[in-house]
This record gives structure tokens, C-alpha cells and sequence, in this order.
């Protein structure tokens, strides 16, 4: 996830996506701070290399990552400590333009750790989620 072209990048993050998704997978690598450590080091490094060469794509598999980290208690925990500040940076966040998707899912990322919209840190970077309508 840290090395190659931007394509082999978004697949390894997508490949680390896909096993979080799957209970098994998080509780896998929820299990031992190791191995939350590790994927979230992973994570902040590629998040950290964005500023350089911004991709949508990659944003959004990123933070789809960290978003179901933050599904399990332990790692939501750690995340209020280790959570990259430059997920919400407004030049960075740009390269969203409309994904609201993508935009929502930040948003909620910063509400499940204890740092909403309304942190004066992040404001402006990212907007408030839409409730659910059923």
C-alpha cells in the first residue's frame, strides 16, 4: 500500500477494505493492538503520501478503511489517538468534489470518534451526514 503507482496502491488498500469488511477480517485485525497498530500505520503512511499526488480513489478506500476500524470499540479508541489530522485538511479533502458518499463517510469516521463536524479542527473540511431516511 505505501509503494508503487497509485493503482497498486488503491487495490492493496481496496484488498485491506474488503477483509474489514468481513466481521471475521476486523475481528482478525482488531484482536491485538499489533495488528491494529500495523494497519493503521499502513493507513496514516498512505493518507500522509496523498498530499503529494491526490486521488479520489484512494481517499475514499482509505477512509472506508479507518470508517469500519472504527465499527470495533478497541480500535475506535485508538483512533481518537492515532487518526491522521490530514484525513480532514480542506486541500486534501478537494479532491472528494462531489463524492458525497465518500464526504459522509468522513463525516461519520469523525463523529464515531469523538470528533465531530463541529470541532473547531476539522472545520470545514468535511459536512455534517444526512440521517438515514426509510
Amino acid at each position: 500500500m505505501e509503494m508503487g503507482s497509485e493503482l497498486s496502491k488503491t487495490v492493496a488498500t481496496f484488498i485491506v477494505q474488503k477483509i474489514l469488511l468481513d466481521s471475521v477480517g476486523l475481528a482478525y485485525i482488531c484482536a491485538t493492538a499489533e495488528r491494529f497498530f500495523a494497519v493503521s500505520a499502513v493507513l496514516a503512511s498512505v493518507v500522509a503520501a496523498l498530499p503529494d499526488a491526490p486521488s479520489a480513489r484512494l481517499l475514499k478506500h482509505v477512509t472506508r478503511c479507518y470508517l469500519r476500524l472504527s465499527d470495533n470499540a478497541r480500535a475506535r479508541e485508538a483512533l481518537r489517538q492515532c487518526l491522521p489530522p490530514l484525513l480532514t485538511d480542506p486541500g486534501l479533502t478537494a479532491c472528494l468534489g462531489d463524492d458525497v458518499q465518500t464526504r459522509g463517510w468522513l463525516a461519520q469516521l469523525l463523529v464515531n470518534v469523538g470528533r465531530g463536524v463541529g470541532d473547531p479542527a476539522f472545520a470545514g473540511s468535511v459536512t455534517e451526514p444526512t440521517p438515514l431516511q426509510g
